[in-house]
């Protein structure tokens, strides 16, 4: 087991895992930014180094920062949280080049899954349902996904005048959308998050919401390709928490509804899924682990489908290469801490369990707090934390990275906390959720504690 490892990222999941590696007898490395030099994850960790100025991609993106970081404390292994560099296949591949351990998957499974139209194309021939959908190939040669009609580069059927497709690419996809059939979903091939998503009911949209997402998806990846998949209406978001040891052996955890979100992000999560019987669990599960072995997978992950409630037809929408942030409700319906097995597996452990040996338990709901305005627009909200008391009892769990005196900057992402409960039934679930969040007190910026309340009424 390792000694030191080295904790690359800040807020609630450096805390969380500091406090896992704490349960292990790990010795825990902080890094920080100047912004952060006060945080809650440094005063907690054994030790803080500093990495740069506030800006993310001087300090907590960089890969040499981090990697010098971790070589100067003598850290054995890197944790990389979720976010920053967590899906980041050059850090991964950085990281081991330098000798140290990245407590996640292999560079390779990062890249098969981190491309969304490769991923796509391997799930389909691992036999995992995918939506119907279309992609135009490097050259601007045509990409069938799977399950859709091709479209050919010298059909060239005439488009409309007032289409405002401009370049051949466009008019490929344009055609493509023509044959799927509207609503089409525009995604980013290059990463996920929601991020480039544009939802296409009128064939007038296209042109504009295409130039829309390929600017966006270069601001986040820095790669403009597109997709197209069928819009599936009033659709659930289900996902499955996988985890693959060392040996070859992989299981699935379950899964986690997702389907109440803001900005196409989600903001309460719960386990079980009130849609799903035992039967499609089932189904769902064994291609969460069909998906895992395709890529040879090691460690947690997330596969993420999505569910026609009417059909209750399933398709795989992406795999996520890290731990969620919503592990925590997976915790508390199995038993299993996921924060130590990811470091277990990286250490080479093998599973003490199978398949049939894991069981639900009661039922799990998270709320993401976030310093941000529901009034208008969501918008980030920045100050400093005057006052910060956390719900406490039985079934209450916080996990949070601020405390009272603690700055909220415009430099990172505005979750400050996850509240978390855990009951006997979705009811009792709710009500004590309803219940913690009103006890929450956090002074100072604008949060949406009471959007969340609205909606779990």
């Amino acid at each position: 087991m390792f000694e030191k490892i080295l904790i690359a990222n800040r807020g609630e999941i450096a805390v969380r895992i500091i406090r896992a590696c704490r349960e292990m007898g790990i010795h825990t490395i902080a890094i920080y930014s100047e912004a952060d030099r006060a945080a809650t994850h440094v005063a907690l960790a054994d030790e803080a180094i500093s990495i740069g100025p506030p800006a993310p991609r001087d300090s907590y993106l960089s890969i040499q920062h981090v990697i010098d970081a971790a070589q100067k404390s003598g850290a054995q292994a890197i944790h990389p949280g979720y976010g920053f560099l967590s899906e980041n296949a050059d850090f991964a591949q950085a990281v081991n080049d330098a000798g140290i351990v990245f407590v996640g998957p292999s560079p390779a499974a990062i890249r098969a899954m981190g491309d969304k139209v490769h991923a796509r194309e391997q799930m389909q021939s691992s036999g995992v349902p995918v939506v119907p959908g279309f992609a135009p190939a490097p050259e601007a040669s045509s990409r069938l996904l799977p399950n859709s009609t091709r479209v050919r580069d010298d059909a060239s059927p005439a488009l409309p005048r007032d289409a405002g497709v401009g370049n051949k690419d466009e008019a490929i996809l344009a055609r493509a959308a023509a044959e799927i059939g509207y609503p089409v979903l525009i995604k980013a091939a290059g990463g996920g998050g929601g991020k480039a998503m544009r939802v296409v009911r009128d064939p007038g949209d296209l042109a504009e919401s295409l130039a829309a997402a390929r600017r966006e998806a270069q601001n986040a990846f820095g790669d403009t390709r597109l997709f197209l998949e069928k819009y599936v209406a009033n659709a659930r978001h289900v996902e499955f928490q996988i985890l693959s040891d060392t040996q070859g052996n992989t299981v699935h955890l379950f899964e986690r509804e997702c389907s109440i979100q803001r900005r196409h992000q989600k903001i309460i999560e719960e386990t079980s899924s009130p849609l799903l019987d035992a039967p499609l669990r089932e189904r769902m599960g064994a291609a969460a682990v069909a998906a895992a072995r395709a890529v040879k997978y090691q460690n947690a992950g997330t596969v993420e489908f999505i569910v026609d409630p009417d059909t209750r037809a399933f398709y795989f929408l992406e795999m996520n290469t890290r731990l969620q942030v919503e592990h925590p409700i997976t915790e508390l319906t199995t038993g299993l801490d996921l924060v130590q097995w990811q470091i277990r597996i990286a250490a080479g452990e093998p599973f003490t369990f199978e398949q049939g040996d894991l069981l639900q338990r009661g039922h799990a709901i998270e709320c993401r707090v976030y310093a941000e305005d529901p009034s208008n627009g969501f918008l980030p909200s920045a100050g400093t934390l005057l006052k910060v008391v956390e719900p406490q009892g039985p079934g209450i769990r916080v996990d949070s990275g601020v405390t009272s005196g603690d700055e909220v900057t415009v430099y990172y992402d505005p979750l400050l906390a996850k509240v978390i409960v855990h009951a006997e039934t979705r009811a009792s679930a709710i009500r004590k959720m309803q219940s913690a969040l009103s006890q929450y007190a956090l002074l100072g910026v604008k949060t949406n504690i009471e959007f969340l309340q609205t909606v779990l009424a």
